[in-house]
């Protein structure tokens, strides 16, 4: 059994640590709390946009938004990876790492997969094995619509130059603070709904056309995608930390318990053993 001293020190270190996360989870809550009301507020506007864009394009005849929803022969890939810049966080980096390499292993083993990450994290481990063209860790410096504009528009750039025949996203999907979704979601090329006669809206009139209407929608639709899944990572990994830190000092509560307990034991024994050898020696000089 380790000495008193021994058992003091671990106490205290464990305080110390239960300190830390327990700031650390509080911190995490207070950001999720902004980060969780952002996306809220902003998923209805990105769903009617899409809902919008598909009821318009499944009334028109053809293909309608020119170079985005041209589909090619697949042969070169690009997966826009999201993951965080800090760890401590359970498995929110790991799952993402996991489920890019599923990816690239089960659905494009054929095919020319390159990277873009979004995230420190995943960037440090996917770029040991993976062909990485660019990352942009600094992006949740400043989460701001503009500046992922930047990315959405250098994304379509990338498709349109038929550098990429498609392009997807990989991120966590926030859903509570306890539950983050793998998310593998499409990106480019824009896949149309078909129209089946019951979403019609050949009863309105539209200034300009419907054509030109879809045409300036897509770019914004696309922007708007990326600034979503952002947004969802983002919460997400305030929640996983959240869940991490508590899940951390209830552990570290535990084990300072079991050691207040085994300290205890052992300061009780030493008092036990000094009470005998006053005793013995006591009876020693008596006889």
């Amino acid at each position: 059994m380790a000495n008193l001293k021994e058992i003091r020190n671990r106490i205290t270190s464990i305080g110390s640590t239960m300190q830390i996360t327990s700031a650390m989870k509080m911190v995490s809550a207070a950001k999720l709390k902004k980060a969780q009301d952002a996306i809220t507020a902003m998923r209805p506007y990105a769903n009617k946009l899409t809902e919008l864009l598909q009821n318009l394009s499944a009334t028109l005849d053809g293909e309608v938004g020119g170079e985005f929803t041209q589909s090619r022969n697949v042969e070169k890939v690009l997966l826009v990876v999201i993951s965080s810049n800090r760890g401590l966080c359970g498995g929110f980096n790991s799952n993402i790492v996991k489920e890019t390499t599923k990816i690239i292993q089960n659905k494009y083993s054929d095919k020319d997969v390159s990277l873009l990450t979004i995230g420190k994290k995943a960037d440090d481990i996917l770029r040991k094995t993976f062909p990485v063209i660019e990352n942009n860790n600094a992006i949740f410096d400043k989460l701001t619509f503009d500046n992922v504009a930047d990315i959405a528009e250098k994304l379509m750039q990338f498709y349109v130059e038929g550098k990429f025949d498609k392009i997807e996203l990989v991120y966590n999907k926030f859903k509570n603070a306890a539950t983050q979704i793998i998310t593998n979601e499409a990106y480019l090329p824009i896949v149309q709904e078909k129209g089946d006669g019951n979403n019609a809206v050949k009863d309105y009139i539209f200034e300009p056309s419907k054509e030109e209407i879809i045409e300036a929608l897509i770019p914004k639709s696309l922007k708007t995608q990326l600034y979503k899944a952002l947004r969802d990572s983002f919460a997400a990994e305030h929640g996983a930390r959240m869940t991490a830190m508590h899940k951390a000092t209830d552990n570290a509560s535990e084990l300072r318990d079991e050691l207040l307990l085994q300290y205890n034991k052992a300061r009780q024994a030493a008092i036990t053993n000094e009470i005998l050898e006053i005793v013995g020696g006591a009876e020693a000089l008596n006889g």
